[in-house]
């Protein structure tokens, strides 16, 4: 499956937070994330993810082994995503390091989630701040056939507009680029 994704600075949060509201129940959750990459870079350097999340809820706390392949389509950075539940956080940090991959770079995000249908699809809309970069962004995604893509990505792209945000606030700028480039 691919998760067609378009992420977007948002100018007014409480205006995106609003209309967000309005389809949903939002969730708040921090999100800790550690990714990780073999000694060459050789993840990064193929435009590939392998991450451990753990996701701190009101309700719950859960851990996400995600891996993600080489971008689909540059103009959105779609990528192909295979999630699984970690019931032991540890055991698989230890386990990714004992394969030889190294964690190279952790951070948190502070997010607030809305789960909802538009255009008969699901998706999910993430406010997303990360205190070590300046503003706020949102993600908004569904998941697809690569076959799809193009379609979920022009739904993706409406709803967006009905939340207030423009085309030229679309950004591919990574969390982690951005956090790395804070942190030097």
């Amino acid at each position: 499956m691919i998760e067609a994704e378009l992420k977007a600075r948002v100018h007014d949060v409480a205006e995106v937070t609003r209309r967000l509201d309005v389809r949903a129940a939002g969730r708040a959750e921090v999100y800790q994330d550690t990714y990780y990459d073999e000694p060459a870079g050789t993840l990064e350097k193929e435009d590939r993810e392998l991450r451990v999340r753990t996701v701190r809820g009101a309700q719950a706390i859960k851990t996400i082994l995600t891996y993600k392949g080489a971008r689909v389509d540059a103009a959105s950075g779609s990528k192909p995503e295979h999630e699984t539940r970690v019931e032991d956080p540890e055991a698989v940090h230890a386990m990714l390091r004992g394969l030889g991959y190294e964690p190279v770079i952790a951070f948190e995000k502070q997010c607030r989630n809305y789960e909802f249908q538009a255009h008969g699809r699901p998706m999910l809309a993430t406010v997303v701040t990360v205190p070590e970069i300046d503003g706020s962004f949102i993600e908004l995604e569904t998941q697809v056939e690569e076959s799809d893509l193009r379609g979920a990505l022009d739904d993706i792209r409406s709803v967006l507009g009905e939340l207030g945000v423009e085309d030229g606030d679309l950004t591919t700028e990574l969390y982690t680029d951005a956090v790395r480039a804070r942190r030097s």
